[in-house]
């Protein structure tokens, strides 16, 4: 084979460019979480406090 079939080969091979689809599809997707898990911390840090304010409120007695 000679350098010019090898190229020709090469620019018609088309199995690299799914994995790239597919990795560019996972840095969105993990972009879009992260995105999604900042603008809801405030929130779940917020009601977390209240449960565990409302839980350290209550007393268990022992009974036995």
């Amino acid at each position: 084979m000679n350098f010019f079939k090898i190229a020709e080969r090469f620019q018609r091979d088309e199995d690299g460019a799914v994995t790239v689809d597919w990795v560019v599809l996972t840095a969105a997707i993990v972009g879009l979480g992260i995105v999604v898990l900042n603008s809801v911390r405030g929130g779940t840090n917020a009601l977390a406090s209240k449960i565990s304010s409302r839980l350290a409120s209550y007393q268990i007695d022992n009974i036995q």
